[in-house]
């Protein structure tokens, strides 16, 4: 006798109605996938499992029978990942970015060493910081994750410029050299606006000091050549989510261009960091998911992630003319598909992210700058990647910004938040 499931496929489709065709999504870390990208992953090869590298001629490198063609996808992906990101090595096996960045750690990372990074207030993902994975790596025994005690973990946040929003790259640089770390993470959640890469890398490579860049949020932005070049600007890993600004299925890239010397020392632990440390199978039927978002990007990517910025700047612009108040006004609001909105004078983050959603506007709270309490901040991050795939341009932007402006002030604007939507329910590429 067949299981009744009707309870579970009505709420699937009831999210695929509201989300997929009623909704403004405008969560920063989301992007919709192709029905390509989808269907390929509705496989066997989600039973199954392939730890190790694909085995190759004359040699097994996997600890599983069975994977001949999950080999032969796995191949393909990181050959034309490479070829996208114009570099060396890849490893297309982590199933987030944030088991990336676990990787790196795992491999890298001892207790008691030094670390440099982004604090979240200043836009840094949590994994970075001192609860998350960086934070927990370097920790010994007896010595805390909380912040500025004697006994706290050698986590160190970098220096701000005065809008909060640059680093202060002059002290950045003494920060490293002071001291000395054994790795400085750059990237951030809140990722406005490129980092000054090429000017701490050179510091970093005379002191023989990894950088690791998260490129969660941009990864998709620098697969196009629209935010900054990451591995050509010093950066010895970067990592990312395929998921985001890169318009595929949820897992984790690491990228890297290193030299042969370069790699013998750097490579290997990303490798071993991947597994047997971060992860066992990595959800096979996502890769091949993966490999079609990757000739999509290939096909499309570039005039995509223009649009997407040419949306984000477009949104800053028009929120803030409704008098909105849309950070980093003086440097043009975002370079990136994200913009940050303060808040805190209409209710906060949490209560005006209720407001919109109940609007069919899905956004996300969000630390800004200064702000202390993660579960009450100012702000609110809105990202553009998703809307932009579905064919809206600066002018819906300017509509899309009038409805926002008036959920926020508490007007009641779903009809005409449902009606937009409409207009944009079908995918526009790939």
């Amino acid at each position: 006798m067949p299981v009744d499931i009707r309870d579970i496929e009505d709420l699937v489709q009831r999210q695929e109605q509201w989300r997929g065709r009623e909704t403004i999504n405008l969560i920063a870390s989301e992007n919709a996938q192709s029905r390509a990208v989808r269907d390929v992953q509705n496989s066997d090869f989600m039973a199954r499992y392939a730890e190790g590298h694909p085995n190759e001629e004359g040699r097994i490198n996997r600890y599983y029978q069975g994977t001949r063609f999950v080999d032969e996808i796995e191949r393909k992906a990181r050959r034309e990942i490479l070829e996208l990101f114009r570099c060396r090595q890849a490893d297309v096996r982590p199933i987030s970015g944030n088991a990336a960045n676990t990787a790196i750690a795992l491999g890298w990372l001892r207790g008691g060493d030094s670390v440099i990074v982004n604090s979240t207030d200043a836009g840094g993902h949590i994994s970075h910081n001192l609860v998350g994975v960086f934070g927990r790596r370097i920790q010994m025994r007896g010595q805390t994750l909380a912040p500025g005690r004697e006994n706290s973990v050698r986590l160190h946040f970098f220096p701000l410029a005065a809008d909060k929003y640059h680093m202060d790259e002059k002290g950045a640089v003494e920060m490293i050299d002071r001291i000395r770390p054994q790795l400085v993470v750059l990237g951030k959640s809140l990722f406005l606006f490129p980092e000054p890469l090429a000017e701490l890398a050179p510091v970093c490579r005379e002191r023989k000091i990894p950088i690791l860049f998260d490129g969660a949020h941009v990864l998709g932005l620098i697969a196009g050549g629209e935010f900054q070049d990451p591995l050509r600007e010093g950066a010895t890993y970067l990592t990312g989510s395929t998921h985001k600004t890169f318009p595929g299925p949820q897992r984790g890239v690491i990228l890297a261009n290193l030299d042969e010397s370069e790699a013998e020392t750097y490579w290997g632990p990303a490798d071993r960091g991947v597994f047997p440390g971060s992860s066992s199978n990595h959800h096979l039927h996502s890769l091949a998911g993966l490999l079609v978002a990757t000739r999509e990007m290939k096909a499309h990517g570039r005039a995509y992630v223009a649009q997407v910025v040419r949306n984000a700047q477009a949104l800053g612009r028009a929120l803030f003319d409704q008098g909105i108040p849309v950070e980093a006004k003086d440097s043009g609001f975002t370079r990136s598909h994200q913009i940050a909105v303060n808040v805190a004078s209409f209710g906060g983050g949490v209560e005006v992210a209720g407001r919109l959603e109940s609007q069919d506007i899905i956004v996300n709270y969000n630390m800004l700058p200064g702000d202390q309490d993660p579960r009450n901040p100012s702000g609110l991050r809105v990202g553009v990647q998703e809307m932009t795939r579905f064919g809206m341009t600066p002018i819906e932007m300017g509509e899309l910004a009038t409805l926002i402006a008036d959920a926020i002030r508490g007007k009641a604007v779903k009809a005409a938040v449902n009606r937009l939507r409409g207009r944009f329910a079908e995918m526009r590429y790939v």
